[in-house]
């Protein structure tokens, strides 16, 4: 496995935005698929140049791409902290290998495992918002060794979020989404309508007000448009749906795996997400031994973007 540094990204490249130049685009080729990553590394005066910094690397959710953490980046990297911010398989510029399968939790936990191994390191800290926040609960629960720190952003533990299907019909409705893309063609053609007006929506009708700029807005959706991406975002969606399946045959029968977190680990939660209920905070204890839940009352779903300097904050002082 191996990290390729040193990719520049184009004028035209769907990302490009005139980001600062610290901001260095690279290739990483692991498990069998490119991922593209923005890599931000602090200042070499500032750290002791015998060690490699602490990693931290951060996951997106849908719809969206390494940019998610554009308020992060510099300031992890002020800190102290090398900061990955990956196009996870299937996004923008990163692989889209083909069908369902290839998006299973098994393959993007081993993306990630690729990624931090080949950018030389044995241990990271681990970051994720949403579809991120999900990887990210896979990679403690299936990789411990892993991860030095977990911080998850409006991202249910998945055997709260199942038992929260079973017993609650408002967390199900409120996931209705989950179920209507399991139809093939058919939600990639209305994602893309109207110049993927409905991704627009997603993210404007949703956040806070001022949250996204037109400008950001449009990067989120050339970013979505790039080819290959929408249907391979929606294959999370289906991969998951056929785990979730089989998880629930398994625990029929007895044979349902531990979802223990042992890896010290923060939550954060926009209380205003209109997908995801604070009541999936409920007996997170009993999967997450000594869990840090820190609730921001006004932020959405996209609470990194909602109140970027309070997200911010709350990495630094849990990684620190």
């Amino acid at each position: 496995m191996s990290a390729n540094p040193g990719e520049r990204p184009s004028s035209t490249a769907p990302d490009a935005g005139g980001d600062p130049e610290e901001w260095r685009h690279e290739t990483a080729h692991v498990n069998g698929v490119s991922l593209h990553y923005v890599r931000v590394d602090p200042d070499p005066a500032t750290v002791d140049g015998a060690t490699e910094p602490p990693l931290v690397v951060c996951l997106h959710g849908f719809p969206e791409f390494w940019y998610a953490w554009r308020h992060q980046l510099s300031p992890l990297a002020d800190a102290g902290f090398r900061v990955v911010a990956p196009d996870m398989r299937g996004y923008n510029r990163s692989s889209k290998p083909a069908g369902v399968a290839s998006y299973r939790p098994g393959e993007l936990v081993g993306d990630v495992r690729g990624l931090v191994e080949g950018l030389g390191y044995a241990r990271t800290h681990l970051v994720g918002h949403d579809w991120g926040g999900l990887v990210a609960w896979e990679v403690a629960i299936r990789e411990p060794d892993l991860l030095d720190r977990l911080v998850v952003l409006n991202a249910p533990h998945p055997e709260r979020y199942r038992r929260a299907l079973r017993q609650s019909p408002r967390q199900v409705l409120r996931s209705w989404y989950a179920v209507a893309v399991q139809v093939p063609w058919l939600p990639e053609r209305l994602l893309r309508a109207n110049d993927l007006a409905a991704v627009g929506r997603m993210l404007s009708d949703t956040a806070r007000p001022g949250a996204f700029s037109e400008t950001e807005i449009e990067r989120y959706k050339r970013a979505m448009a790039t080819e290959g991406t929408m249907t391979a975002a929606l294959n999370y969606y289906r991969a998951q749906f056929r785990e979730g399946v089989g998880r629930e045959l398994r625990a029929l029968v007895g044979r349902d795996r531990d979802t223990t977190v042992r890896v010290p680990t923060m939550v954060v939660w926009g209380e205003q997400d209109r997908a995801l209920g604070t009541e999936l905070l409920d007996g997170f204890e009993d999967f997450v031994p000594g869990l840090r839940v820190e609730r921001l009352p006004e932020a959405s779903h996209w609470v990194q973007a909602d109140e970027p300097d309070r997200v911010t904050d709350l990495l630094l002082d849990f990684l620190d």
